[in-house]
């Protein structure tokens, strides 16, 4: 029956039944995918381990022993069932050999209709906008940490070491006006193995220099309750921090904005959603065990006191070349990171210009070109010139707010819960018929409701520090 029906679609479609059977196209006519379970968990883990798993110690530090370790387990499990859930929704109607939805978006359309595409929309594409600005930012605060190390190293702690991120920040858009010529995320899985190393690399050093001042007798106290109210802050400050930690911690595991993209890079030889969900845990359990570690030893390390990243905050000072190398990590992974956000935004407009100017040469035309005789490539102009202005605006803008890191987080409070639970949820109910007040259904609306009274919190947090940040910068003067 299943050979039929993929028999139907290749008629249907007009495709050459040679070219398909052959593995040159898929059914539907799209060149044929070539992602496996370790591309896509590497996009998963590129996509997920962003270097604010560097900020995790201070999260744990405004929580407490018990209610921090609780929230990274709790959202850990969470974000693993709800993108389970989302998994299941990249083909409809059957998830194993119903039609492919290509895109996030695609799917909700699918699944609950137009009203619903457009908010998921423009809260997705604003998200991935945001970070993509914001990683421009935390990139350039990398490279500026290695400046400062050196700085302080050669003239003393002590010393006077602030220098601009404004050159860094251009230097990176630079580069990433060539990487993002790459055509799809279908060729960026070399780009993201890298990167997820580079992820392991900063995450390592991180822990293991927390885990060193730990056991050489240099950690910190500590309680099962976090900053205590009284000593250094007051009750209404303390629970300001509590609301950001669990923004922060909600935002590190919020990569199911990418999931259905990502999935789409998968070969279809086997059913995507079965081969997505063993991505998904392995990609979170991977992930999940670096938070736990670098949260738990930053904040044995350092206790109250733990810096807001244990790299560039500069918890730790020495050995110099161990943190210049560490930062510079956390540049390539980011800088692999920008191209894993920013993918699905170039995609949605570029195929918004190939259906309203599908007959235009500037548009539609590929022009094959090589370097040497190995690296051959298909130039686009329109490609060229759009993602190009993409790249410069958000360079400008992150040197323009030089807070965005504070607005970024707002955008991942008020992301986090329809992106990686509503609109999955919604889709699962949506899809399976599931009836309302069943025991299934109230079990997924509770999940629905808790994490949005915990996004709003955070939001809430959010909000007031970014208040703060409104006051303490001004525009175009970013300095580290």
């Amino acid at each position: 029956m299943a050979e039929q029906h993929f028999q139907l679609e290749v008629h249907e479609s007009g495709l050459n039944p040679h070219k398909v059977a052959n593995g040159e196209f898929d059914d539907d006519g799209k060149p044929s995918r070539t992602g496996n379970l370790w591309t896509t968990s590497a996009h998963i883990i590129t996509a997920i381990i962003g270097s604010g798993v560097l900020s995790l110690a201070w999260c744990v530090a405004q929580l407490g022993w018990v209610v921090g370790v609780a929230t990274l387990l709790i959202f850990s499990l969470i974000t693993l069932y709800t993108s389970n859930l989302l998994a299941d929704c990249y083909r409809s109607p059957d998830p194993a050999t119903g039609k492919r939805n290509y895109t996030y978006t695609d799917a909700v359309k699918t699944n609950l209709g137009g009203a619903m595409y457009v908010a998921c929309g423009i809260v997705q594409y604003a998200n991935l906008c945001g970070m993509v600005i914001g990683y421009t930012i935390t990139a350039s605060i990398s490279m500026v940490a290695i400046k400062k190390s050196n700085c302080y190293h050669n003239r003393g702690r002590e010393a006077q070491c602030s220098f601009s991120n404004n050159p860094y920040m251009i230097g990176l858009g630079i580069l990433e006006i060539f990487l993002s010529q790459i055509p799809d995320f279908h060729k960026l899985s070399m780009l993201s193995i890298v990167a997820a190393f580079m992820s392991f690399g900063y995450s390592f050093i991180g822990m293991g220099l927390a885990f060193a001042k730990v056991v050489s007798g240099g950690g910190q106290r500590t309680t099962m309750t976090g900053v205590e109210v009284g000593i250094d802050i007051s009750a209404a400050e303390k629970t300001w921090r509590m609301f950001q930690a669990f923004g922060d911690i909600a935002f590190a595991f919020s990569y199911s904005q990418l999931l259905i993209e990502i999935q789409d890079t998968l070969k279809s030889s086997k059913p995507e959603n079965k081969v997505m969900k063993k991505a998904n845990v392995m990609a979170l359990l991977t992930t999940t065990t670096f938070y736990m570690m670098c949260g738990c030893f930053g904040y044995a390390a350092f206790g109250d006191r733990a810096p807001g990243n244990l790299l560039t905050g500069f918890g730790f000072y020495e050995p110099f070349w161990l943190v210049d190398m560490a930062n510079i990590f956390i540049v390539v992974h980011l800088v692999g990171a920008y191209q894993v956000f920013s993918q699905p935004v170039f995609s949605a407009v570029e195929s918004w210009a190939n259906m309203r100017w599908s007959k235009s040469t500037f548009v539609m035309g590929e022009y094959p070109m090589a370097i040497g005789n190995k690296f051959k490539f298909n130039a686009n102009f329109f490609r060229l010139t759009w993602r190009t202005i993409f790249v410069i605006l958000a360079t400008t803008l992150a040197m323009a707010l030089p807070f965005f890191n504070d607005i970024l987080a707002l955008l991942g409070a008020i992301g986090y819960w329809p992106l990686t639970v509503f609109f999955p949820v919604e889709m699962y109910i949506a899809k399976r018929r599931i009836g309302r007040w069943t025991n299934q259904w109230l079990g997924l609306q509770l999940i629905n409701v808790v994490c949005f009274l915990v996004a709003l919190a955070a939001t809430c947090g959010s909000i007031q520090g970014l208040s703060k940040a409104f006051n303490a910068n001004k525009p175009f003067q970013a300095k580290e």
